[in-house]
């Protein structure tokens, strides 16, 4: 069977980066690469993933456009009341030193948010809270630790003056009492082992452009990855309708616990 151009592509993406496309629904996937391809003039993909090749920043925007990097602190806030009120006084009755992984942390918003979060809940994080991603240069950025006032909108004041030291111009620096609780690890969720024994994982606006077989992979690689009794925490766009068949109940919207 002869391959297709699409197919070809992303083979030779996959070689070079070691992003399998594959696993994300083409018909999405496929149009955001050739609306970036048409934006350089080029007509074919082929023609463009030589670009790539040879272009290490084209090829950097490329990663950039396709892992869709946006994130905000306490991203639908109203999720994160539930975290904090309900999901974690349930986990902490069950263990005081909760395991905690961020999987496709992006740029650290969410690690972060998270970190501050349990601090002012004056938990106990001397088990660091593990942030993942499968690209190095946005943890990079997550380990730099600024930010611009605007991804701060959903965090009350009384946390941006507490966790937040504000720098030059619209920049905000997370305080190293925040950062040293985050241990930073590049990680592809769907080829590299997961640890276990998590009390909480957090994989939110992840897996959106992944196809369904996929998705299901990954939800029963986290099941297996949590403890008894431990809690998924998902996306607003990312209801896990299988969840019982996988072995989860739900705790709350957006929140599967381990049966």
């Amino acid at each position: 069977m002869i391959e297709d151009e699409y197919e070809v592509f992303i083979r030779k993406v996959h070689a070079k980066s070691g992003l399998d496309l594959s696993n994300y629904k083409r018909p999405q996937m496929e149009r955001r690469i050739r609306t970036l391809m048409r934006s350089y003039g080029v007509q074919d993909l082929l023609s463009y993933f030589a670009l790539l090749d040879r272009d290490a920043e084209k090829y950097r925007k490329f990663l950039d456009h396709l892992t869709i990097n946006v994130s905000e602190f306490l991203r639908n806030p109203g999720q994160w009341d539930v975290l904090r009120n309900q999901i974690l006084p349930t986990l902490l009755r069950e263990n005081s030193q909760l395991k905690v992984w961020s999987a496709g942390c992006s740029t650290g918003e969410e690690p972060y948010s998270l970190a501050l979060t349990m601090m002012d809940m004056r938990l106990d994080l001397r088990h660091k809270v593990l942030a993942s991603d499968i690209d190095p240069e946005v943890l990079r950025k997550a380990q730099i630790a600024q930010y611009t006032g605007k991804s701060l909108a959903n965090v009350p004041p009384t946390l941006v003056n507490r966790y937040f030291n504000k720098q030059e111009g619209d920049v905000y620096q997370v305080k190293d009492e925040v950062k040293q609780n985050i241990r930073f690890q590049q990680h592809n969720l769907l080829k590299d082992p997961f640890e276990n024994t998590f009390d909480l994982i957090l994989c939110r606006n992840v897996v959106i452009y992944f196809t369904e077989e996929t998705k299901s992979l990954l939800y029963r690689r986290f099941h297996q990855a949590l403890r008894k009794g431990g809690i998924l925490f998902t996306g607003s766009t990312e209801q896990i309708f299988q969840a019982k068949e996988i072995g989860f109940t739900t705790s709350a919207t957006f929140f599967y616990q381990k049966m």
